[in-house]
């Protein structure tokens, strides 16, 4: 046998050693999917890169919109306050009972904002799998969503009583 031909054959049979180990360890269940354990650190660190690069692939051609319209901001103040805060909090707000519970953590979006309008249009819209993140675009329009991508812009840095004003306004206002 060949060099080539047994560097292929070791390859080979090192892939079939590899898929059969990856299948028991699968079956087994050992691996901890409780939402109370965290990840191995390999299992977190691939796990982020993946939606890290995903969603960044994904949003890349997303044409963002003019978000500077009050009104705008006004209605995604108040579907934020509605639909996010139990999970991104709210200025004022530590904690509360049902991020307790998740993991990964979601990001508090009263202090850390969003870094990237598109890539947050698309997680919005989209969700992202096994993170609790769901997929607004199911229930709600993009005009919707860009509304409440147009006051995360806005949210780092509001007092709480900013947020309050801003979330409970009258939309006739």
């Amino acid at each position: 046998m060949s060099t080539p031909t047994r560097l292929i054959a070791v390859l080979l049979g090192l892939l079939v050693v590899l898929g059969i180990g990856a299948t028991v360890f699968v079956r087994s269940g050992m691996y901890n999917m409780g939402a109370d354990a965290p990840h191995a650190p390999l299992t977190l660190t691939l796990l982020e890169n993946l939606r890290d690069n995903a969603t960044k692939a994904y949003s890349r051609n997303i044409v963002v919109p003019d978000l500077e319209s009050p009104a705008q901001i006004a209605q995604g103040a108040r579907l934020y306050s509605t639909r996010c805060t139990g999970c991104h909090l709210a200025p004022g707000v530590a904690q509360s009972e049902l991020r307790t519970g998740l993991y990964p953590q979601p990001p508090d979006l009263s202090t850390d904002g969003i870094d990237d309008t598109a890539e947050a249009f698309w997680i919005i819209k989209h969700g992202i799998k096994m993170s609790a993140m769901p997929a607004w675009g199911k229930t709600h329009t993009d005009a919707e969503i860009w509304s409440a991508v147009a006051f995360l812009r806005k949210l780092p840095g509001m007092s709480p009583a900013q947020y309050q004003q801003l979330a409970h306004a009258n939309p006739a206002q």
